[in-house]
């Protein structure tokens, strides 16, 4: 595998800027706001998608997103004149197809194996681990990651577990106590 710090190819990847310059909606502000990100993790996600790709091109082998950057890639392909006139003719010089799994245990077992692959290209390639808030464990990844859902804000409150069942308890307690009380 090459080293990014001396890669053309790298160097291609890192400059691209995804989405028109003169957008009002950048594309790093859209991912924050699809994915209730800050705009700086957003940025890093984007910086960490675009590693994946390098490792796409230069890893020998498929590789798999974290969720993240499954999210920035999602995106990306949205961006379509960009992704497929620009992103993967001119600076991939290959193209970069998006593969979903089909489901079932093979396709578990090879997503999961495929990811490992790719933790270990990442840490190969650039000299250091990838940051575990980007790309998480292979059992949160599989596992935690793909129950996410999206959810329109405006009609549904969103609560973390842990507090809805705090005030499940407090609400119980209350109607127990008050209930005694009579």
């Amino acid at each position: 595998m090459r080293s990014p710090d001396d890669d053309a190819l790298w160097q291609l990847i890192a400059d691209h800027r995804i989405g028109p310059a003169d957008a009002s909606l950048t594309f790093a502000a859209r991912l924050a706001r699809e994915n209730r990100w800050s705009e700086p993790h957003a940025e890093r996600v984007i910086d960490e998608y675009k590693r994946f790709c390098y490792l796409a091109m230069t890893a020998g082998h498929e590789v798999t997103p974290s969720d993240a950057v499954d999210q920035a890639w999602h995106l990306h392909l949205t961006y379509s004149r960009d992704y497929w006139e620009v992103f993967c003719p001119v600076v991939l010089a290959s193209h970069l197809h998006h593969g979903p799994t089909q489901g079932g245990e093979i396709e578990r077992t090879r997503f999961y194996r495929q990811y490992a692959d790719t933790l270990a290209a990442y840490e190969a390639a650039f000299g250091a681990p990838p940051p575990a808030d980007i790309w998480p464990a292979a059992s949160r990844r599989f596992s935690v990651d793909p129950k996410g859902v999206r959810v329109n804000l405006f009609d549904d409150i969103v609560l973390k577990r842990r507090v809805a069942l705090a005030l499940s308890l407090i609400v119980f307690l209350v109607g127990f106590i008050a209930g005694r009380m009579m």
